[in-house]
């Protein structure tokens, strides 16, 4: 969406506001719901951090303009019916006032969206190098190193499958991933350069 857009939008419909869903753009987890006007939306455009109407303090209101922990703009999309916004970020902290990750319960990312949690991690680990970081130590090793670990992982994935239960065989497996991401990273590549391909076989 561009700033050419905003005058194509039902703001007719509830007094001047677009509900903005905002979901997290690696993730996929909804993080808050807000509200939007003109300016507000305007604002994310020009500036990329994520901007609402307070309805309570009737002004323009950054998404972390007191903690820190705004949100990033990746992209915003209206729905079908051009009365409401779906917003993709990247969060730079927990977007609850809580401290939670999102303002709908305190739980993060499950299920395959923690893969792209875990590859913020391993970012993390690369940028800070802490000391006795396991992650850390690997990357300064180079690809060699982490490839030998792939290698290493990917027989006793192998082997699990035919010798151990579906407990061991997962507990292989998610090692397996964790070098993945750490290759991933290794190389300057994410999973949706993976899923990415994976979606060009599927149609092809």
């Amino acid at each position: 969406m561009t700033e050419n857009d905003i005058d194509n939008l039902a703001w007719d419909k509830m007094d001047g506001l677009l509900p903005a869903v905002v979901q997290d753009d690696a993730t996929g987890q909804v993080l808050m719901v807000g509200y939007m006007d003109r300016a507000a939306l305007a604002a994310t455009l020009e500036s990329g951090k994520v901007t609402f109407f307070s309805r309570s303090k009737q002004r323009l209101w950054i998404k972390g303009e007191t903690s820190g922990n705004v949100l990033s703009l990746v992209s915003v999309m209206p729905d079908c019916d051009a009365d409401a916004l779906l917003v993709k970020a990247t969060p730079a902290g927990p977007t609850c006032h809580l401290g939670t990750p999102s303002c709908f319960g305190n739980e993060g990312a499950t299920g395959l969206a923690f893969l792209a949690q875990l590859s913020r991690v391993i970012d993390a680990r690369a940028g800070d190098s802490p000391e006795g970081s396991y992650t850390a130590r690997l990357l300064s090793g180079g690809r060699e190193k982490i490839a030998q670990k792939i290698g290493e992982e990917g027989v006793e994935v192998a082997l699990a499958a035919v010798t151990r239960d579906d407990d061991g065989l997962t507990d292989e497996l998610a090692d397996l991933a964790y070098h993945i991401a750490v290759l991933l990273k290794a190389r300057g590549l994410g999973w949706d350069d993976i899923g990415e391909r994976l979606r060009q076989r599927h149609e092809a």
